[in-house]
């Protein structure tokens, strides 16, 4: 009877085992739970980011469309009012890349405020400028701390997985889009009052302290933040550089230093370090990733530089109508981040492709405008322009991420905002040279390099695209 009962005993604690207790489904429960609790959270704090975004961009349109009227009314000429206006420029391609290894290092918070404030104080100044130089003091502190946005799309990399990152950065584009559209409405009105810029300047500086009070009181301990996840490897996930084997690694922490090394070492000693580690990851391996991203913006601008003097030349529209014309793409290009779910989809999350076929889109419509002969096709150009190069941006910066690692997202971003820097100092040079050759010569200088872009983003087309998409399915 004893030895009967001893396999029963064991037979039941063997079932015990094997069906889950009370505990074990009240800790599946709790876990659940949890996890629904994490997304929410991230949910909400993607939110706030899209408010930091449209917030931004409101108050710059504001001011940006007045500054040229304002630095002419201080006595400015035509010439100095063009070195004046070019700092800006200049300064954002030299504090880039140095701004976003900074954030790598002390934290996308810290590094927020301080762009946040720093840019606040310029406006400020900027709307007490009483001569030429106060105003162009007043552009110094913009230049270098106006990095509000890059900052804040290395932060949404930060919070979402590779999968959702291109939808998250395009809806957090169709924000700040919003934002660029009703500032200059806003300012526009603003001006006609007495003393209408400096009211503007003040109202955009108010408008950056509320967003640095935002920032401050963002639910920071409540989100998880990803530091380990986006350690990619350049054979895995590749999409222009044929590459494979190559190990990217953290450029703002992982450089085979121990803790407490790390902590010894100064901000700005690691800030260095990274954008050693960044330079020799970007003309290694990236090099192709940039230049197809300063083409294909120097095309844009290209397109941009003469928008208003070429309808009036070639088809005798008013500025107004053109304004009308320019709002209208503007939305158009706002609402465009909300097609990238379905498009992401469509193409099985392939930035490549899809940055590719959108390249081609881009070529297709800007030499379709240069040879246009009515306005329908004009405005049937301009609508689709604004479509295929709001994708295109996403893209690019979705590929930085992806091939860089987004363990450095900040200095990631940080180059790519030098790179475009340099296309805003290039394309008003080239299109002033074309001009001199015809009002069409600007959009066909455009076309062309698009098209080398898009030579280049084949050329460099990996040997196989489907590594990542089974990443994904896995996930």
């Amino acid at each position: 009877m004893e030895l009967e009962g001893r396999p029963g005993r064991g037979a039941a604690r063997e079932l015990g085992l094997a069906t889950p207790g009370p505990r074990q489904e009240r800790g599946t429960g709790d876990e659940a739970r949890s996890a629904g609790l994490g997304a929410v959270r991230t949910r909400r704090f993607l939110l706030c980011l899209y408010l930091v975004g449209f917030l931004d961009l409101f108050g710059v349109s504001m001011v940006v469309p007045l500054l040229s009227l304002h630095v002419k009314s201080l006595g400015a000429s035509p010439t100095v009012a063009g070195i004046v206006g070019s700092t800006y420029g200049i300064l954002q391609l030299f504090s880039s890349t140095f701004v976003g290894c900074w954030s790598d290092v002390v934290g996308k918070r810290s590094a927020l405020l301080t762009c946040i404030l720093s840019s606040a104080l310029g406006y400020l100044l900027l709307g007490a400028s009483t001569s030429v130089f106060l105003f162009a003091v007043a552009r110094v502190p913009v230049g270098i701390f106006k990095h509000t946005l890059s900052i804040s799309r290395a932060l949404l990399s930060d919070l979402v997985s590779e999968k959702e990152r291109p939808l998250v950065i395009g809806r957090f584009n169709t924000a700040s889009g919003v934002g660029f559209i009703l500032g200059p409405m806003v300012g526009g009105c603003l001006t006609e009052l007495d003393g209408g810029f400096h009211l503007t300047a003040v109202i955009c500086f108010s408008v950056f302290l509320l967003n640095a009070g935002l920032v401050w009181l963002f639910p920071w301990s409540e989100v998880k933040f990803s530091t380990t996840k986006n350690d990619l490897q350049l054979g895995k996930n590749n999409r222009l550089s044929g590459n494979t084997g190559y190990k990217v690694q953290d450029a703002a922490t992982a450089r085979g230093a121990t803790t407490s090394e790390k902590t010894a070492r100064l901000p700005w000693i690691e800030v260095l370090s990274a954008l050693q580690d960044m330079k020799s990851l970007i003309f290694s391996k990236m090099w192709d990733i940039f230049l197809v991203r300063l083409l294909m913006a120097v095309a844009v601008m290209l397109y941009y530089s003469n928008f208003v003097l070429a309808l009036e030349e070639r088809f005798g529209v008013r500025p107004k109508m053109t304004g009308y014309l320019i709002s209208y793409s503007s939305a158009l290009g706002a609402l465009a981040g909300f097609a990238l779910g379905p498009i992401m989809r469509l193409y099985k999350h392939d930035s490549h492709t899809i940055l590719l076929h959108s390249s081609l889109l881009t070529f297709t419509l800007l030499l379709l405008y240069s040879t246009a002969h009515t306005m329908g096709v004009i405005v049937f150009s301009s609508t689709l322009l604004s479509f295929s190069t709001a994708v295109g941006r996403t893209c690019i910066t979705d590929l930085q991420l992806t091939v860089g690692g987004a363990q450095a997202s900040g200095a990631l971003i940080g180059v790519g905002q030098s790179v475009t820097a340099v296309g805003r100092i290039v394309a008003p040079l080239l299109s002033g040279v074309v001009q001199e050759v015809s009002p069409c010569g600007p959009p066909s200088l455009g076309a062309a390099l698009a098209l080398v872009a898009i030579f280049i983003m084949s050329l460099k087309k990996p040997r196989s695209s489907g590594n990542r998409s089974d990443k994904l399915k896995s996930e």
